[in-house]
C-alpha cells in the first residue's frame, strides 16, 4: 500500500474497464487522481466509490481525441493538485476486424483519432508539463498485443503500432530529463468494449479468429491495473522505453 503516496496522476479512459480499475487502484495507493473520460456520470460514480480510499479523486469529462481535452486535463491536474507526476493514457477503441482492402475511411480516421492522435495529444501536454516542472515524470501508455501480432483489423493494429513507436521515441528523447515512458500491452480483457464494437467483418474475423485458439482465460481489468501500477511507481524506476505484454502468454509463440 502507498506506492503512489502524494503523486498526482491522470488516468484517461477512466469510466470503464482498465482505466476505471487503474484509477481506483491508484487512489487506493495514495495518489491524487484526475479521472478522464467522456461520461461524466460514470466519473462521478467512480469518485464516490473512491471517497474512503487513501488518495483523492477528481475528474474531467472530455473527448480525449481532441487536443483541447489533452490540454484541459493537464491544466485540471495542475490547478487542483499543483503538479503532475504520472499519466496513464488508456482511452481506446477497437475496429471491426477489416483487412485493409475492405477498410473504410471512416473506420481508419476514427480509430487513429482516438487510439493514436488522442494518446499523442495527451503525451505532448504531459511532457510539456514535466519539462516545465523540471523534475521528470512518468507516462504509461495502454498499447495492445495488436501492435505486434495481428489480433484485429488493419486500422487497429496500425494505430497501436504507432502507440508503441511513440512510447519508445518519447523514452529515448527525454531520458536525460527524467521522463520515463513505457507501455502495457493487454491481450483479451473482460471489459465493455465488445458491447460498443461494430460488427466484425466476416473475412477479417475469419483470419484473426484463428488466433483465439492460443488465447487462455481472459484477464480482468484489475490484472492490468496491477501491471500499470508497477510501471507508474518507483518500483520500476530503471524501466524505460519498454513494452510489458500482459496477455497470459497468448502471444508467446
Amino acid at each position: 500500500m502507498g506506492r503512489l503516496d502524494g503523486k498526482v496522476c491522470i488516468v484517461t479512459g477512466a469510466s470503464a474497464g482498465i482505466g476505471r480499475a487503474t484509477a481506483r487502484l491508484f487512489c487506493q495507493e495514495g495518489a491524487r487522481v484526475v479521472a478522464v473520460a467522456r461520461r461524466e456520470e460514470r466519473l462521478e460514480e467512480l469518485a464516490r466509490e473512491c471517497r474512503d480510499l487513501a488518495g483523492e479523486m477528481t475528474w474531467y469529462a472530455g473527448d480525449v481525441s481532441t487536443p483541447e481535452t489533452a490540454a484541459a486535463m493537464v491544466k485540471k491536474a495542475v490547478d487542483t493538485f499543483g503538479r503532475l507526476d504520472v499519466a496513464v493514457n488508456g482511452a481506446g477503441i477497437m475496429d471491426d476486424n477489416t483487412a485493409i482492402g475492405d477498410m473504410s475511411d471512416e473506420m481508419l480516421l476514427k480509430t487513429f483519432q482516438v487510439n493514436t492522435f488522442g494518446l499523442m495529444y495527451g503525451m505532448r501536454e504531459e511532457c510539456r508539463q514535466y519539462l516545465a516542472q523540471g523534475d521528470g515524470g512518468v507516462i504509461v501508455n495502454i498499447c495492445s498485443v495488436g501492435a505486434t501480432h495481428q489480433t484485429s483489423g488493419a486500422a487497429y493494429c496500425a494505430s497501436k503500432g504507432a502507440v508503441l513507436a511513440a512510447t519508445k521515441n518519447t523514452a529515448f528523447m527525454y531520458m536525460e530529463e527524467g521522463i520515463r515512458c513505457n507501455a502495457v500491452s493487454p491481450g483479451g480483457v473482460v471489459t465493455d468494449i465488445p458491447l460498443v464494437m461494430p460488427p466484425s467483418d466476416p473475412f477479417g474475423f475469419g483470419r484473426t479468429g484463428k488466433l483465439l485458439e492460443f488465447s487462455g482465460e481472459l484477464a480482468m481489468p484489475e490484472d492490468l491495473a496491477d501491471a500499470i501500477l508497477f510501471l507508474a511507481s518507483d518500483q520500476s524506476r530503471y524501466v524505460n522505453g519498454e513494452e510489458l505484454k500482459c496477455d497470459g502468454g497468448w502471444t508467446c509463440f
